[in-house]
């Protein structure tokens, strides 16, 4: 029992540590180019066509009236944030502690590293090679089509990853490097129209900060794992 309970207590202090890095690393990075975004995305919405401004207007009053709020620029907006990224760390803590015990537990920083790097290709880098992150205004393909493929891709990478390292065949390391190039080869869904108020240079900028600060996230994340567990899990 006690195993059990320090499990989710190391993943509770490393998702918590990891989360509120990963804010301050939002803060410096995507923060600033998502309100960059917003202001394209506003500009966008001033220039809609006059025949359609009583019926956006009545929209925008009934989102507003039926759960359309949104907490305010400053720190509600960071505060929310924070609570946010802690919940997601210890999220993925909890799935990274528990990938890692069936395979004999992180015992040190090190292999923390390695397994952090690994959930980032897991979880961000291939998922973000058909899905790129996206900025507010952006087009996108339906909301479920999108969440299956990205759910479908990060377990065939997962799957893949795992047969390349502790596969003993070469059948094991075909059948891994099919499993990583499937999801990709099917392709991602896309938007009908790719029509766009969004700069490319600030949407390229912005993929760009998101894989490095979720690089950063993961690497921290496994780190953090492999040097806590030794204290809270032992050899157990």
């Amino acid at each position: 029992m006690d195993y059990f309970r320090n499990i989710v207590l190391l993943a509770a202090i490393v998702g918590a540590i990891a989360g509120i890095g990963m804010t301050v690393a939002q803060q410096v990075t995507t923060v600033p180019l998502i309100l960059k975004a917003e202001v394209f995305e506003q500009a966008g919405e001033a220039k809609a066509p006059p025949a359609h401004v009583h019926e956006s207007e009545a929209a925008a009053a009934t989102e507003h009236e039926h759960g359309g709020w949104a907490p305010q620029d400053g720190f509600e907006r960071t505060a929310f944030s924070v609570a946010a990224n802690i919940i997601t760390g210890i999220g993925f803590a909890l799935l990274l502690i528990a990938a890692s015990e069936l395979a004999g537990g992180i015992l040190n920083w090190r292999q923390g590293v390695f397994w952090g790097l690994a959930a980032f290709a897991v979880f961000t880098l291939a998922p973000g090679l058909g899905l790129p992150p996206e900025l507010p205004a952006m087009p996108a393909a339906e909301l479920g089509a999108r969440q299956v493929w990205w759910v479908a891709t990060a377990f065939s990478t997962a799957g893949g990853i795992a047969l390349l390292v502790y596969g003993q065949s070469a059948l094991a390391a075909i059948a891994g490097v099919a499993l990583l190039v499937a999801p990709h080869f099917i392709g991602a869904p896309q938007p009908l129209s790719n029509d766009s108020p969004i700069p490319e240079t600030l949407h390229h900028s912005f993929v760009v900060a998101v894989v490095l600060t979720t690089l950063a996230f993961f690497v921290l994340l496994g780190g953090l794992t492999g040097y806590f567990r030794r204290r809270l899990v032992g050899t157990a």
